[in-house]
């Protein structure tokens, strides 16, 4: 069932412990439901995040953040949690567990960082704490030059077909034309979500600090987030289940609900009441 708060979209259903899924960008809530209809004995929530599916991007975004590009917009990670934080004080939700594919995972680090108490338990898919490194920022601004001078079409296009792995554009090529079914956000929405993530902080100090459990799922396939990289997450104190799906791209959890959804259901079920 669809459901607003003030200018953010989402979707809630089934009963149990609270699981917010957060997706990745460009993509709306939509990736996670092959997953999340998949669990039993936890009331999902799925958020379109600010920017895309139907929820708003708003106005009055900073400028000037993102050096590389210094007249962009920049929608920061602190910003996405502030509204998270604001869906769940709607459904007066004191604490639940997360889960989060890429930007999802950001921003949940950041949740981390301004609500530790909120939080019983944060699962990552194909989402690392390191920052950009320079070629990553490199290509933020040539994201943004492109979908200012193009459009969006091409660039929706283009993450489509990479984002998604190779095993899966092999086994079942609709995949790719189902997620860029998923892509929604405008030129304005684009630049701002590039501008925010080249500005996102380093997350590996805060992994030293989550005290409760981690799951971490990486893609072998995934052109942005190796596994190597999510091995961070290992340094949890509060203990971390990693899963490497080697024939799995950016998108992992869309490409193979099954096997992250198996990997998320036994992992939740320390949580149950």
């Amino acid at each position: 069932m669809e459901r607003r708060h003030e200018t953010q979209s989402f979707h809630e259903f089934g009963t149990g412990q609270p699981v917010v899924f957060l997706h990745p960008t460009p993509l709306d809530h939509r990736y996670w439901l092959p997953v999340a209809e998949r669990l039993t004995g936890i009331r999902a929530i799925l958020v379109d995040l600010r920017g895309h599916g139907r929820s708003e991007l708003g106005e009055c975004l900073p400028v000037g953040g993102f050096v590389r590009v210094p007249d962009a917009p920049v929608l920061e990670m602190s910003q996405y949690a502030a509204d998270v934080l604001g869906i769940l004080d709607a459904l007066e939700i004191e604490r639940a567990v997360f889960a989060g594919c890429s930007i999802g995972g950001y921003v949940m680090m950041d949740l981390w960082r301004r609500a530790p108490g909120r939080m019983g338990g944060i699962a990552l898919v194909c989402s690392k704490p390191q920052p950009d490194a320079e070629a990553n920022l490199a290509k933020r601004a040539e994201n943004i030059a492109k979908v200012r001078r193009e459009g969006t079409a091409g660039f929706f296009d283009g993450s489509a077909q990479s984002l998604v792995s190779a095993s899966a554009r092999a086994k079942r090529p609709e995949t790719v034309k189902e997620v860029r079914a998923f892509m929604t956000p405008t030129v304005e929405g684009v630049v701002a979500v590039q501008a925010g993530l080249g500005t996102r902080p380093d997350s590996v100090p805060t992994v030293a600090t989550i005290t409760v459990p981690v799951l971490a799922i990486a893609g072998g396939e995934d052109p942005t987030t190796s596994p190597a990289e999510m091995e961070a997450y290992k340094a949890a104190p509060g203990g971390c289940e990693f899963h490497a799906l080697m024939d799995g791209g950016h998108f992992a959890a869309y490409e193979q609900p099954e096997r992250v959804a198996g990997w998320l259901g036994e992992w939740l079920k320390q949580f149950a009441a």
